[in-house]
């Protein structure tokens, strides 16, 4: 026994999500800290000067929250009624926010403590709450200078720094126009399953963030339009926001949950010398060169072959741990007991649990083409030991209805995809008997014309 081999683990092709450089730097952010707010978050804005704080509008509440707090250090709560889009002033010294008795009011927060921030100035206006035209308004004639139609209650919109693109939200739809042809609507996009809420962009322009009541933001890039990123959330999602440098992220949700993402400060790599360092060292006439071989470990499932434990070699392989995260290491555990010829008496013997977590590995992974040459086999041997017993579990005999079904349906996949290759086969013949048949003409008609060259 000192000479086992170890199972080869087969390396299939990496399923799931292409890595980009886009899907690298938004996932370079920290785990998410969760806030809890008086109610549902429907505005996130930072400030565009440092420290760069941000300001939280939930309910009849304005909170003023710091880079790296997660208590609010400013609370405005002067409002008799909700509170809606408190936005600073460029400067950062001054917030307006408006309310739903159609009232907008001005808050100071220059001052040092709480009780000097103050409403310097109000406002009121008759709220509408459907709007379904956006305009661009004339700030020193008060009048509506471009009026597009979005086709749906406009929920957000954004203006690129440029000025040149206006983005409207509403519905399902994020439309971009573009402002210096009038108006004219330049892309449409449809990503999101329900009402786009929020509109938010990166601080160098070339991202678009839209948030949904989907619990998703999608990040689109600004040249194509096309989703690059998205994130994932557990609630509904009202407000988006990205702080200076987009060095962090802020999510307001429905159930008053207030989600913040820090990006990863970007670690000072070694130096190129430090890997090379050593590497060309020439051995010296008196230096002795001693080698140690490594130890070689076998894993757990290898231990078991190594003794001749089958079936413990394939519970091993059948535990959660191993068949979600590494279905490759259970297929060619399951195909080496199948090359010894002792895969039937691994799989027999087994009682209802047993038999289930067999089953539910089949089922999960039968219809993946790299694991189907190898599980229908498996499925075939598991069907012909436990047929006799079939009846007496119902769990059981539920899932061997559910594989039944996958197995037919990938029979019906083989079956449409022969048919499909034999047209292919009758096309491609066609068409190399058509090319050797021009070719023969031409070789004919060449013959001819030098025929009757000779002959004048």
């Amino acid at each position: 026994m000192a000479g086992y081999k170890p199972v080869a683990i087969q390396t299939y092709p990496v399923l799931g999500e292409k890595i980009t450089q886009d899907t690298l730097y938004w996932n370079n952010y920290k785990t998410p800290v969760q806030i809890k707010e008086f109610g549902a978050v429907s505005k996130v804005d930072f400030s565009s000067q440092p420290p760069y704080n941000y300001a939280v509008t939930a309910s009849s509440r304005i909170h003023i929250y710091g880079r790296y707090s997660q208590e609010p250090i400013k609370t405005f709560s002067r409002f008799k009624d909700t509170a809606y889009c408190a936005t600073f002033r460029q400067d950062g010294r001054l917030l307006v926010a408006g309310s739903e008795d159609g009232g907008v009011q001005l808050f100071d927060i220059s001052g040092r403590f709480e009780g000097h921030t103050k409403a310097v100035h109000s406002v009121d206006f008759t709220a509408d709450k459907y709007h379904v035209v956006s305009g661009m308004f004339d700030a020193r004639t008060n009048q509506s200078v471009i009026s597009v139609e979005h086709g749906q209650p406009v929920e957000s919109v954004l203006l690129f720094p440029s000025g040149g693109l206006l983005v409207s939200a509403g519905g399902r739809y994020v439309k971009v126009w573009d402002m210096l042809k009038g108006g004219q609507l330049l892309v449409s996009l449809k990503n999101h399953h329900k009402t786009v809420t929020c509109l938010c962009l990166s601080s160098s322009g070339q991202r678009l963030l839209s948030g949904s009541l989907d619990r998703k933001v999608k990040v689109y890039s600004t040249t194509s339009y096309k989703v690059v990123h998205s994130f994932d959330y557990t609630a509904s999602i009202l407000s988006l926001a990205l702080a200076h440098e987009d060095e962090t992220i802020v999510v307001g949700m429905t159930n008053g949950i207030l989600t913040k993402k820090d990006l990863v400060p970007r670690r000072r790599r070694p130096a190129y010398r430090t890997f090379i360092k050593g590497k060309n060292y020439m051995k010296q006439q008196d230096d002795i060169l001693i080698n140690r071989p490594s130890k070689k470990h076998l894993e757990l499932y290898d231990r078991d072959l190594k003794n001749f434990r089958i079936s413990k070699a394939l519970d091993r392989v059948l535990e959660p741990t191993c068949s979600i995260k590494t279905p490759e290491v259970t297929v060619s555990i399951i195909k080496e007991l199948n090359r010894r010829g002792v895969l039937a008496n691994a799989l027999a013997g087994r009682d209802e649990k047993e038999i289930s977590r067999v089953l539910n590995f089949l089922i999960r992974n039968l219809s993946q083409p790299r694991f189907a040459p190898v599980l229908i086999n498996a499925a075939e041997i598991i069907i012909d030991i436990y047929l006799p017993v079939i009846g007496q579990s119902p769990v059981v005999d539920k899932k061997f209805l559910v594989l039944q079904g996958l197995v037919e349906k990938e029979i019906d996949y083989q079956r449409e995809l022969l048919e499909t290759l034999g047209m292919m086969d009758m096309l491609f013949a066609t068409m190399t008997r058509k090319e050797s048949t021009s070719v023969l003409q031409h070789n004919t008609s060449d013959e001819f014309l030098e025929n009757n060259k000779i002959e004048s």
